[in-house]
């Protein structure tokens, strides 16, 4: 292929060869690369832990693995500007911090899978945290490398190619890591799970390097002050700017973004130790909880963008905090009814289809929060902050299921959700699409 494209047609004249180019395909296979690793380390890492016998207080803890993923952009500056001896000069930087990172995410799987949770929990804990680390890692490496490999008016169909690769390789690392679980064993699922991190490999030494100009910054330069310069930029100053616009007030908004998804994270962590232990097998779960739960969640997500669009933003944040706490009570439903697969597909249908809908809007919401001048940072660090809180307290949700119960548990989760829907109320006057000029 040349090494220039013309990317100025548009997708419906360029018919469906505009959808097989080849930067489409590279970040498709990228975006299943990044997709792969996080059911690994939480979901389906949860239901092994769960057949390892792990206490419920335990299997929790490792909801802190997900930290890696919230303050990625700790070292960011690092991938971004950071030569790799080697690889940089035989790769170029972007694809060597790729390679790096997927060389990692496979070896780390592997690891993994030859670790008994049960008799080296702390080994396991800590190679499971290699994963996440590395995979985090390897998203800002693709997010740089798909901004760079393409002009902006194909930036929109890049992230449509990336998702589509990003939600299939969450199927493979979530259904039919658990349908080989079942059939066969942990130990080999991840195995197969590592393997597949060789398509990711295999982009990466198949693709080419962005054609941009390197960083003017050397490697001692970043450490004598690229961070300080990076700090004041991306972290003080956006959110410097946010408190300008909105003075005191910042503060509310920025508790209701904290809380907004709480119960959710509460919950999640627990999910599939709860099928497990109720009595459904790891296919009936992958079966419903990920495959079918996956579509019912798309529908969600349209909902979610329909309802914005045809209530306005303020409603749809009221009726998704509302959603996310509320549905939660539909698991309580299942301690008495036990391993009903249609009581498991009614839960799984409201329970989705609330977290479709409420991300949906609640990016809408946070999109709207930003000034133009900090888009970028502010969006992240909304980000950061709407998942801090949640992963905390979620790694304590073990503790208290071993103290209350699954029922008591249930409605726990639920009722952390109120504070969320009393600050949608109230931040609702001061969401910037709907104020007026």
């Amino acid at each position: 292929m040349p090494a220039t494209e013309n990317t100025d047609a548009s997708p419906a004249s360029r018919g469906w060869r505009f959808y097989l180019q080849e930067k489409v395909l590279v970040i498709f296979f990228l975006g299943f690369s990044a997709g792969l690793p996080f059911p690994l380390v939480y979901s389906t890492l949860t239901a092994w832990l769960n057949d390892a016998g792990l206490q419920k207080s335990v299997i929790s803890t490792f909801a802190w693995i997900g930290f890696a993923y919230v303050f990625k952009f700790l070292w960011s500056p690092l991938v971004d500007r950071l030569n790799l001896p080697l690889l940089t000069a035989m790769l170029g930087r972007r694809r060597a911090w790729l390679l790096l990172s997927q060389l990692a995410i496979g070896a780390s799987l592997f690891a993994l899978s030859s670790i008994d949770p049960s008799a080296a929990v702390v080994a396991f804990a800590l190679t499971a945290v290699v994963v996440a680390f590395s995979s985090a890692t390897q998203d800002m490496a693709i997010d740089a490398y798909r901004i760079e490999i393409a002009p902006p008016e194909m930036q929109a169909l890049l992230a449509a190619s990336y998702q589509y690769g990003y939600r299939i390789s969450m199927i493979i690392g979530g259904a039919i890591a658990l349908y080989i679980a079942d059939f066969v064993t942990w130990e080999f699922a991840y195995r197969c799970m590592a393997a597949c991190m060789a398509i990711g490999i295999a982009t990466t030494l198949l693709c080419r390097e962005p054609d941009v100009p390197a960083s003017t910054i050397t490697n001692v330069e970043l450490f004598k002050n690229g961070y300080g310069r990076w700090f004041l930029e991306a972290i003080v100053g956006p959110f410097a700017d946010f408190f300008r616009r909105y003075g005191a007030f910042a503060l509310t908004m920025l508790a209701f973004i904290s809380l907004y998804r709480i119960s959710d994270y509460i919950l999640g962590i627990l999910a599939n130790p709860f099928y497990l232990d109720i009595g459904f097998s790891k296919s009936e779960i992958a079966s419903v909880a990920k495959l079918y739960g996956l579509w019912v969640a798309l529908f969600g997500i349209a909902g979610g963008g329909w309802a914005a669009l045809k209530f306005g933003l303020a409603k749809s944040l009221i009726a998704a905090a509302t959603l996310i706490a509320t549905t939660n009570l539909f698991f309580a439903g299942l301690t008495y009814t036990g391993p009903s697969i249609w009581a498991l597909i009614v839960t799984i249908s409201f329970d989705n289809f609330a977290q479709g809908f409420s991300g949906t809007v609640f990016i809408a919401y946070l999109s709207s929060l930003t000034n133009v001048s900090f888009t970028a940072t502010q969006y992240a660090l909304f980000s950061a902050l709407s998942v801090f809180l949640g992963k905390l307290l979620a790694g304590y949700s073990g503790n208290v299921q071993e103290a209350i119960g699954w029922t008591g548990f249930f409605i726990y989760a639920a009722a952390t959700g109120i504070p969320s829907i009393i600050l949608a109320i109230v931040v609702v006057r001061y969401t910037p699409a709907e104020k007026s000029p």
